[in-house]
């Protein structure tokens, strides 16, 4: 069976009556209402089919963790309804239903028992979710003597021992070491290539753009978008620094080559101009060489008094991963005291180490170390170029190292 999720008009609130007899008064009578109301989610409409992998971002409070509860069912809705085909295997809320008493080889019984599964089946597969918690002599121990990294390593391993249908990840990845995190995630992905639907909850926009087909932005309760990960992902962060700017717009629209533009900011400081250029001949590149001399540069105009100007690049990859990226307040050259109608010339001369491929690069115009305090103007993915390999031997991923391989032999009997 393949798994779907269904999400229809979907709404929860919390509701303060003012008295026990007038909520029953309300089953009879609707015109009764409750003394006050507050919704932390309404009207949610969504799919997941079969084999989708679709991510959930939103600032804290957009009602993430809402929407969880009421599609595993821990919490029924107030309006509309959650329909999952499939069986469902959910990480939530980080050591949700262990007893803090017993060892974690009985959580993980207890665990494996309330999703349906046979004490047969749970015995054959207990060996490969002790193996993969790798959380050695512990696995006999008491959970309330374990850390949270370790509660979430046997979580992670009971919920993805038997292949679900659906799976449901919340943020509980984000806590322990980075080389579980890793290990996890390769399963996730696995799954998902055996045809799993991923519904993943999360913070982190890199996993999102690695991981998911589509990602759903919460906020305040609603879906505010529903698209593609590059589309969501950028409109969220610009979304970010639009409520900590005013005065900011943000803008959308994808190009041809199939990259998504977004630009946002307040305007004091804008991009007159960004190319990517040859360091020898200063003629425009379209198509860098491995290898190649190349500069960046940018023509920003001043629409206003400015005590700071910081510039920002960021270099991705067609798949959203971000290559390189810096700013002139890491590299202490910060420019001071500008003026409305001057126009600042920032270049950066370096060789192409990319690999083949094609990348981006998305320039910031602030004035601190980050896009929240001042965010003049940010544009992802201004500038696409390519990037060929010519006059280099052949060679994988998205970094060329200049260096060569040193060989020595020697005989059986020792001699070089």
């Amino acid at each position: 069976m393949s798994g779907e999720l269904n999400v229809q008009q979907l709404g929860k609130s919390y509701r303060q009556w003012g008295g026990e007899l007038r909520r029953v008064a309300s089953w009879f009578f609707p015109n009764v209402k409750p003394r006050s109301e507050h919704w932390v989610l309404r009207d949610v409409n969504f799919s997941i089919g079969p084999g989708e992998a679709v991510g959930i971002v939103g600032q804290n409070g957009a009602g993430k963790s809402t929407l969880l509860k009421l599609i595993t069912g821990t919490t029924q809705p107030s309006e509309g309804a959650a329909h999952v085909r499939g069986r469902v295997a959910a990480i939530l809320e980080l050591g949700m239903g262990f007893n803090p008493d017993l060892t974690g080889r009985q959580n993980a019984y207890h665990s494996a028992g309330l999703m349906g599964y046979t004490l047969a089946q749970i015995n054959a597969a207990m060996p490969e979710i002790e193996a993969f918690a790798e959380i050695g002599p512990y696995f006999d121990q008491a959970v309330r003597t374990y850390s949270s990294g370790m509660q979430m390593r046997v979580a992670f391993s009971v919920a993805t021992a038997f292949r679900p249908d659906l799976l449901i990840v919340d943020e509980a990845l984000s806590v322990g070491d980075s080389y579980f995190q890793h290990k996890s995630f390769d399963r996730i992905r696995q799954f998902r290539a055996d045809g799993v639907s991923i519904m993943l909850v999360t913070h982190s926009m890199a996993d999102v753009r690695a991981l998911c087909d589509r990602v759903i932005l919460l906020d305040k309760g609603r879906v505010l978008k529903d698209g593609p990960p590059d589309e969501v992902v950028d409109f969220y962060n610009a979304m970010v620094a639009e409520k900590e700017n005013a005065n900011m717009t943000v803008e959308q629209k994808r190009a041809q080559n199939g990259w998504l533009l977004t630009k946002s900011g307040s305007g004091e400081a804008r991009v007159h101009s960004l190319r990517l250029v040859d360091a020898i001949t200063g003629e425009d590149v379209g198509a860098a060489r491995v290898g190649q001399a190349v500069e960046l540069v940018l023509e920003a105009s001043i629409h206003a008094s400015l005590p700071r100007l910081v510039l920002g690049y960021m270099i991705r990859d067609k798949q959203g991963h971000v290559v390189w990226g810096t700013n002139t307040w890491h590299t202490r050259q910060i420019e001071l005291d500008l003026s409305d109608g001057d126009v600042v010339t920032f270049r950066l001369p370096f060789v192409c180490t990319l690999g083949p491929g094609s990348y981006s690069v998305s320039p910031a115009l602030v004035s601190t170390d980050n896009h929240l305090t001042d965010n003049y103007q940010w544009v992802d993915n201004l500038l696409v170029f390519d990037v060929l390999n010519v006059d280099h031997d052949y060679f994988i991923g998205t970094n060329w190292l200049d260096t060569g391989f040193a060989i020595s032999r020697r005989s059986k009997d020792g001699q070089a």
